[in-house]
């Protein structure tokens, strides 16, 4: 049985989990006062062309038997069942150090989930230290979120469309000397809770735990947060310390990056050699990820 099956079952079974909203709460004047920035807003939303860099190491909807797609596709339909049971729309993605795979996750995760029908997925560069997404993606780094926080742009400036598909990415927008000061400001808090009304999801890339506070601070202003490890990288002792750090019990699963090509390649090709499907022979890349690892 997979990690990271294993850990989404424990989260789904936990009694209370995530708090529901009381539908007797009073309803919070500062949200009140953000709602109408947020009426009519993707249509005002710069779309760009969807040209990532070879980089960026992208799953491939029209191959969705190779083994890479095939990993995602399993980790969106977990998270999309965790999402049935519990209001769950919001997500960090993580890891304990540097080069463990974060951003290569957060970034096929959205596309995974944008490739559904109709799932508006929103990709937000958090990393505001060392952000990587515009790169991938091909745009501009600026505006984004620390132009939007900061009171330079409105949000729909901040944010892009990648031609005509679901997804939709907020890069980190211009250098900050203090990140963590940033993240702070109680307009993080008022973006992430209405950010929800306009996607399905929202995936946050942000710095790994034991290198910066930031991915912490984030986790509790999140429905959840999931971990990055990568085999022959990533210690016991540093994902102890990974977890130990995280404020809020949230953690939804576990993604063990860097699995072999041999064991992807045999276990997928002996499927499809025998299931009736007619596609090519699949091949997993060089940073396949493996929740079965």
């Amino acid at each position: 049985m997979s990690r990271v099956h294993d850990a989404m079952r424990r989260a789904e079974q936990a009694p209370g989990f995530f708090a529901e909203p009381r539908a007797d709460a009073p309803a919070s004047a500062d949200a009140d006062a953000a709602q109408p920035q947020f009426d009519g807003l993707l249509e005002l939303v710069k779309t760009i062309p969807f040209a990532p860099s070879p980089d960026a190491l992208l799953i491939d909807a029209l191959h969705p038997h190779e083994p890479p797609t095939e990993e995602f596709r399993t980790l969106r339909t977990r998270l999309n069942h965790m999402q049935s049971l519990q209001p769950i729309h919001t997500t960090v993605v993580t890891s304990p150090s540097p080069a463990e795979g974060k951003s290569f996750a957060a970034l096929n995760l959205a596309l995974a989930e944008a490739q559904l029908s109709g799932n508006l997925t929103l990709l937000c560069d958090f990393d505001l230290r060392r952000p990587v997404m515009h790169t991938l993606l091909a745009t501009d780094r600026g505006p984004g979120i620390t132009d939007y926080l900061r009171g330079k742009v409105p949000l729909h400036q901040a944010l892009r469309r990648l031609g005509d598909t679901n997804l939709y990415i907020m890069p980190a927008g211009e250098a900050v000397i203090n990140p963590l000061e940033l993240l702070n400001l109680k307009e993080v808090k008022q973006m992430l809770d209405r950010l929800p009304s306009l996607f399905n999801w929202v995936i946050l890339d942000s710095p790994p735990l034991l290198f910066a506070a930031d991915a912490n601070l984030l986790s509790t202003l999140c429905h959840g947060t999931i971990l990055v490890v990568r085999i022959g990288a990533t210690t016991i002792d540093s994902v102890t310390r990974a977890m130990q750090s995280l404020c809020q019990n949230n953690v939804l699963g576990i993604i063990v990056n860097g699995a072999r090509r041999g064991e992807l390649y045999s276990r997928y090709a002996h499927y499809h050699n025998y299931a009736p499907i007619e596609s090519a022979e699949p091949t997993a890349g060089p940073d396949s990820v493996s929740p079965h690892a």
